[in-house]
C-alpha cells in the first residue's frame, strides 16, 4: 500500500470520532437527512437482492442527471445500485433512476468495508472527479472492476497529482478504463502516467431531457403573455445585472417577464431585495408571473421547465469566477444559450455548442441586455440556435449504452 494511502487511511479513521457531530449540523441545515444518516456509515437500509449488481457513483446533481441513460442501459441486465452525496441528486434518482439508492458512505476504510461487505458490487461505475481512497482501496481488495466514466481533470489538479505519483498511480491506474469526457481531460490524465484512458465523449450531451410539467408551463405562459427570458443558476453577482438588464428591455417589451432560477434557492429574498420598484413574483408560494416583472425560480427541479418557456436562457456562474454551470441541459430543449467568460468547468462543452452555433458570448455584464434584445428581435436566429443545440447533444446519444456494455463484459 502507498505511504501516501496509509497516512489517508490514518487520517480518516482519526476524524471519524468528529463524522457525527459533522452530519448531525449539516441534518440541522437541512443537506443531510436525519433518518438516513446510518447511510453515511456504510450501514445498508436496503438489502442486497440476488444476482448480478453494478454500483454507479455520482455525486450530485449533475452527475446523476448525465449518467440515467446509462443506468438505464446497465438495469436491463443487472440491478444497480446508485449512490448520491447530496439530497437534490437523491431526489432526482429516486423519482427517475432505475436503480436502488443509498446514500454514499463518508470515505472511513471501516465505513468502506462496511458497505462493500453488505453490497458486494460486481462492477463499480464512479462519474467525473470522484476519488474516495479508502473505497477504491475496498474494491481493489475484493477484485471488483472498476471505472471512471466523463472524467475531468484540470491541469491544476493534475500538477497536485503529479507530486505524489505513485498514490497517483494507485488510484487512478486501478481502473479496468477511464472515459474522459474531453480531449484535454484525457491529456490531464495521460500526464500522470496512466495508459487506460479513452476519450468518448461528454456524457452530459447524451442525458435525458430535463422533465417538465405541461399543465405548469401553460399555466405560467397564459398568467403573463411573455416574452420570457431566463437567467438559470445564478450566484452573487450576476442577479443585479439580470436586473439591470430587464429594465431596460422592457422599456420596449413591457410584457417582458424575467425568470431567475438561482443556483442556491435560499437566496431568493436576497434577489427580491433588489428589484426596487419592479413586480416580484415567487415560485415557491404559487405566485404567477407579472407582465414586465421578476419571476424568481426559488424551486430545485424546474429548470426543464422554464428552459422550454424562455425564448433565450442564460446561464450563470459565468459572468463571476465559478467556472460555469450545465448549459447542455438548455440546448437539448431548444433554448438558445448565452453564457459570460468564466467557463472553466464547461469549456470543452461550451466550445462544441459554440462550434455548433447554439451558444453566445458575453464578455461581461453589460452584454446581456443588447445579447437578450437580439435574440428576442430575430426568431430565425433563435430558432437555428435551437435547431443545432439539438443536433450537438443527438450525436452522443449511443454514448450511454456504449459504456454500459464496457461495464457489463466485465462484470461476473
Amino acid at each position: 500500500m502507498p505511504a501516501g494511502l496509509t497516512a489517508y487511511r490514518l487520517a480518516t479513521a482519526g476524524i471519524a470520532p468528529l463524522l457525527p457531530f459533522w452530519l448531525a449540523r449539516r441534518a440541522r441545515r437541512g443537506k443531510e437527512i436525519a433518518a438516513r444518516l446510518p447511510e453515511r456509515y456504510g450501514i445498508a437500509g436496503l438489502a442486497r437482492p440476488p444476482g448480478r449488481l453494478v454500483w454507479v457513483h455520482a455525486a450530485s446533481m449533475g452527475e446523476t442527471m448525465s449518467a440515467l441513460g446509462m443506468i438505464d442501459a446497465l438495469a436491463d441486465r443487472a440491478t444497480v445500485l446508485l449512490t448520491t452525496g447530496t439530497r437534490t441528486a437523491a431526489a432526482l434518482a429516486e423519482s427517475r433512476a432505475r436503480a436502488l439508492h443509498q446514500f454514499v458512505p463518508l470515505d472511513v476504510a471501516a465505513h468502506a468495508t462496511r458497505f462493500l461487505d453488505h453490497w458486494r458490487p460486481d462492477a463499480a461505475v464512479f462519474l467525473e472527479s470522484e476519488i474516495w481512497p479508502n473505497l477504491l482501496a475496498g474494491l481493489d481488495a475484493r477484485r471488483i472492476p472498476r471505472f471512471l466514466f466523463n472524467a475531468r481533470l484540470s491541469a491544476r489538479s493534475a500538477a497536485r497529482w503529479r507530486r505524489a505519483p505513485t498514490l497517483a498511480r494507485a488510484l487512478f491506474g486501478g481502473f479496468r478504463l477511464i472515459a474522459a469526457q474531453s480531449a484535454p481531460d484525457a491529456a490531464s490524465l495521460r500526464g500522470l502516467g496512466l495508459t487506460r484512458v479513452e476519450t468518448w465523449g461528454n456524457l452530459k450531451f447524451a442525458a435525458p431531457d430535463l422533465p417538465d410539467d405541461p399543465a405548469a408551463r401553460a399555466a405560467l405562459a397564459a398568467a403573463a403573455a411573455g416574452p420570457f427570458i431566463l437567467a438559470a443558476s445564478t450566484h452573487p453577482g450576476e442577479d443585479a445585472p439580470v436586473i439591470a438588464a430587464h429594465r431596460i428591455l422592457r422599456e420596449t417589451r413591457p410584457g417582458l417577464v424575467t425568470i431567475i432560477a438561482p443556483r442556491h434557492p435560499e437566496r431568493a429574498d436576497a434577489i427580491a431585495g433588489l428589484a426596487g420598484d419592479l413586480p416580484v413574483s415567487r415560485r415557491s408560494r404559487g405566485e404567477a408571473p407579472a407582465a414586465g416583472g421578476l419571476y424568481i425560480a426559488d424551486t430545485l427541479g424546474e429548470l426543464g421547465l422554464f428552459y422550454r418557456l424562455a425564448a433565450v436562457s442564460f446561464i450563470g456562474g459565468s459572468l463571476v469566477p465559478i467556472g460555469g454551470h450545465n448549459m447542455i441541459e438548455a440546448a437539448q430543449l431548444g433554448c438558445p444559450v448565452l453564457t459570460g467568460p468564466h467557463l472553466a468547468n464547461f469549456a470543452e462543452a461550451a466550445a462544441t455548442l459554440r462550434a455548433a452555433g447554439a451558444l453566445a458570448d458575453l464578455a461581461g455584464p453589460d452584454d446581456l441586455a443588447p445579447a437578450f434584445a437580439a435574440l428576442l428581435d430575430d426568431p430565425a436566429r433563435r430558432a437555428a440556435m435551437a435547431a443545432s443545440g439539438r443536433a450537438a447533444c443527438a450525436g452522443l446519444a449511443g454514448l450511454p449504452a456504449r459504456l454500459a456494455r464496457t461495464v457489463l463484459d466485465e462484470a461476473p
